[in-house]
């Protein structure tokens, strides 16, 4: 059975909650391993680093022993493996629309939040296993993301939807990331009165369920 090796964490939860817009279901389409990435787990476990030398999350082991690694193309992998419901576009367009949505998101915001985060409210669990930049830069970092939400706010205007006027990955992700940043403290900045809308809109997904799951 395909497993997908997972832990906290905003990456392999975009995937979890993609299986779960594909109607997959953990036990019976996936075998889902978890990891401990406070402790470190994904990176101490030499069997994990032999199928992803770099211990990151998540990675998609398909039965044939093949790793995919980086959420995004598991994404688009599950996608062509289940083409419906369709999620990154029927057409070349629309595909093309979806990526560059979502590749506008991942560098705008996804990059700087990131960094910010590990440089500030993370520090403790990220600085004694990877390079951070100092808690000034952080803030910086932390703060050009808030004002590309705040980008994004103005792109969505009063739709519930980034891209093709229904929901993609596009969304997903966008979705995902603000999730991410309520379970460590963050808050939406002020002036996005429409990504709040949009994320109580998208709140009502199943998909939104990985979020309040405890691991």
């Amino acid at each position: 059975m395909t497993k997908l090796h997972s832990s906290l964490g905003p990456n392999p939860r975009l995937v979890r909650m993609f299986m779960v817009e594909k109607d997959l279901e953990e036990g019976r389409d996936f075998e889902r391993v978890h990891y401990d990435i406070i402790t470190g787990e994904n990176r101490q476990d030499a069997a994990y680093v032999a199928k992803n030398p770099m211990g990151t999350t998540p990675t998609l082991e398909l039965d044939d022993g093949t790793c995919l690694t980086e959420s995004w193309p598991i994404c688009e992998y599950i996608e062509e493996m289940h083409p419906e419901p369709n999620l990154f576009g029927e057409t070349p367009v629309e595909r093309a629309t979806v990526r560059k949505w979502a590749r506008l998101f991942d560098q705008e915001v996804v990059v700087p939040m990131t960094m910010g985060f590990r440089a500030g409210a993370g520090r403790p669990m990220f600085e004694p296993r990877m390079a951070v930049v100092s808690p000034e830069a952080g803030a910086e970092l932390s703060a050009m993301a808030d004002e590309k939400w705040r980008m994004f706010d103005a792109f969505l205007g009063g739709s519930n939807h980034i891209a093709l006027g229904r929901f993609t990955f596009a969304d997903l992700m966008i979705f995902a990331f603000a999730n991410f940043g309520f379970t460590v403290g963050w808050k939406l900045p002020e002036g996005t009165d429409n990504l709040a809308r949009f994320v109580d809109t998208h709140n009502q997904r199943a998909c939104a369920a990985i979020w309040k799951e405890a691991e």
